[in-house]
């Protein structure tokens, strides 16, 4: 180990010994000169490079950066116990160095990496001269695990966490991240710095003056909208992103070893439960996200609603609010967003916003249950029910309200910057839908967090079974009931998830979208814009392999549109929980795990399997 010190004591000197900074080019007069600009002292100097010396100065940053990277990995390489600093305890925030963040670190180590962890180490590896780095996501979605395990592959004498509380400020936080700098520090990570109310305004200070000395600042932070805000504004053009929201099935399995497509839908978008036994007392806490409706509509308040209402109170002191002010200091923001999940296609309408409240779920069972073919499946309790209690004991879980209970007029400006806001906390992602009838596609979103939408399902089980005359029913029918109504929400879920991640997940010439008839639709079409070929899929929430599920693809007239639209069809297939098979028409049935974990090369046409309708 005695060389590898001297050869970081010689690599030292000779680095110090070399021009630091960069070289930019001006046009001046119309003669074109350059400059070593640097930073120093919170300034840019600026020294004009003469005729003749601009390869050798060239040459000598090139050698400098060429030789700092030598550095930096042979101190990588270096015990970690033997090269901690002096730790110091004269910050004015909470500052986590040496001893106690290998500790904290060593916490994390147990935990597989997300697949935007990549990410992370792709900055810190690499030449992002004067940008920092931002991990920002919903709550539960893995930041800070990712920010102590890209903690765990650095040198510990040359890193730093920073947890900011309520009550800091950027001010603060500046005169400790000179002390660090000064001390040596060149790796400094930012835990919720959203908090600090002047964040926004003041992000610059983090990429114009550290970032431009060479330190990379990994920030974090729970108010995602905060840090798009300042994306937007002070680091445009300076920030790479890593969005954390959205899991897909096929890492949530990785992560978590959890291969079920049903425990994903209960659980998908966060990582605190699927691992966990719910029986336990000790997690029956606020922490565990989508445990019952009461969890899922705080997860709502808190990681959404004030996630914005936060982030735009701090943005130019407020100058965002915009409509959502009132909304949500009157409570009723929470409402707005409930509902609009609740709706079978989460649709931002005003109608849908401000129309007397019925649960879609509860009707189409009552529906569903009415002209069931199978004596076991029907039943008519549903109509006996008070239907009226059942909705407002829901409405009173999920705190929504009706329009005569709303103190704020809702808008169409209020819905779109809901819109606006939820799409960028990546929360929504608008479906792709195609038609080949005269009528427009209707609006869909996408959520990317199912838990959140089968929570409502599972609140208005709870809501049922609070009815008197449904617990009168036999043990078999309630039984069949809540199996009925959590199966017809779930089914529309996997439709969603499977859209979603293939949408995610289409290569550079693939399209994915619903496609739409006069009559009937097509779940989802992969259409290949180059060769003009498609495949085309229904979604099913069932393990049997039942003729019904298919009827629309092996219709001869939808057939014939198809390909007057789109041109061949190269598969028909039926995504469902059972087994993989092909029926006698020739129609796959695949497996939804497999699917999802398989993208996405699951999706792609298989050439040359062609087929026509005449069989």
């Amino acid at each position: 180990m005695a060389n590898k010190y001297e050869q970081i004591e010689l690599l030292e000197k000779e680095i110090a010994a070399l021009p630091v900074g960069y070289i930019s080019k001006k046009n001046i007069g119309g003669k074109v000169r350059y400059y070593r600009q640097w930073l120093e002292n919170k300034k840019i100097k600026s020294q004009y490079i003469k005729d003749g010396e601009y390869e050798a100065v060239k040459e000598a940053i090139a050698r400098r950066k060429e030789l700092s990277e030598e550095l930096d990995r042979l101190k990588k390489e270096l015990p970690r116990e033997q090269i901690i600093h002096p730790v110091y305890d004269d910050y004015n925030t909470n500052v986590m160095q040496g001893e106690a963040l290998i500790r904290a670190c060593a916490k994390y180590a147990k935990y597989q990496k997300r697949d935007c962890f990549s990410g992370i180490e792709k900055y810190l590896n690499g030449d992002y001269f004067g940008r920092v780095c931002v991990v920002y996501g919903l709550r539960r979605t893995g930041k800070t695990t990712m920010l102590y395990q890209a903690i765990a592959d650095l040198p510990i004498n040359e890193t730093v966490y920073i947890k900011a509380r309520v009550g800091e400020d950027m001010g603060m936080l500046n005169q400790d991240l000179k002390k660090l700098v000064s001390r040596g520090y060149k790796y400094i990570f930012l835990d919720e710095i959203t908090l600090l109310d002047d964040f926004i305004d003041s992000a610059a200070l983090l990429s114009d003056i550290y970032a431009m000395q060479g330190i990379k600042i990994v920030m974090s932070g729970t108010d995602s909208l905060g840090f798009w805000f300042a994306e937007h504004n002070e680091l445009y053009d300076r920030a790479i992103m890593i969005h954390t929201t959205f899991i897909p099935f096929r890492e949530h399995a990785r992560l978590l070893d959890i291969h079920d497509i049903d425990e994903y839908i209960r659980y998908g978008g966060t990582f605190i439960v699927g691992e966990e036994d719910l029986d336990d007392p000790a997690f029956k806490v606020k922490d565990i996200s989508f445990k019952d409706d009461e969890s899922t509509r705080r997860y709502i308040d808190t990681a959404i609603c004030q996630n914005i209402q936060h982030s735009l109170a701090c943005c130019e002191r407020g100058g965002h609010f915009r409509h959502l002010y009132d909304l949500y200091e009157a409570g009723e923001l929470t409402n707005a967003i409930n509902r609009i999940i609740e709706d079978e296609n989460h649709r931002f309408l005003l109608s849908v916003l401000t129309k007397d409240f019925s649960s879609g779920d509860l009707g189409t069972t009552r529906s569903n249950l009415r002209k069931a073919t199978n004596p076991e499946m029907k039943s008519d309790i549903l109509d006996k029910v008070n239907i009226a209690e059942v909705t407002k004991r829901l409405m009173d879980t999920l705190d929504i309200r009706n329009k005569s209970q709303l103190t704020i007029e809702l808008t169409t400006a209020h819905i779109n910057e809901i819109k606006e806001y939820l799409r960028a906390l990546d929360l929504i992602v608008d479906c792709p839908t195609r038609t080949v009838s005269a009528k427009e596609p209707y609006e869909h979103v996408l959520i990317t967090q199912p838990g959140m939408r089968y929570c409502q399902a599972t609140a208005l089980v709870r809501a049922l079974m609070k009815d008197p005359v449904f617990n009168e029913c036999n043990e078999r029918e309630r039984n069949m009931i809540k199996k009925r109504i959590l199966n017809q929400v779930k089914g529309r879920m996997l439709e969603d998830i499977i859209l979603l991640e293939c949408t995610k997940t289409a290569g550079r010439n693939q399209e994915v979208f619903k496609l739409q008839f006069g009559r009937g639709e097509y779940d989802m079409v992969v259409y290949d814009s180059e060769e003009c070929v498609c495949s085309l899929f229904e979604v099913k929430h069932s393990d049997k392999c039942v003729p019904d599920q298919y009827k629309n693809l092996v219709d001869e007239e939808l057939y014939t549109q198809t390909e007057r639209y789109l041109g061949d069809i190269a598969r028909r297939a039926v995504i469902y929980r059972g087994e993989n098979t092909v029926t006698d028409e020739g129609i796959e049935y695949i497996n939804a795990e497999e699917f999802l974990e398989d993208l996405p090369d699951s999706m792609m046409l298989d050439e040359g399997q062609g087929f026509s309708m005449k069989m």
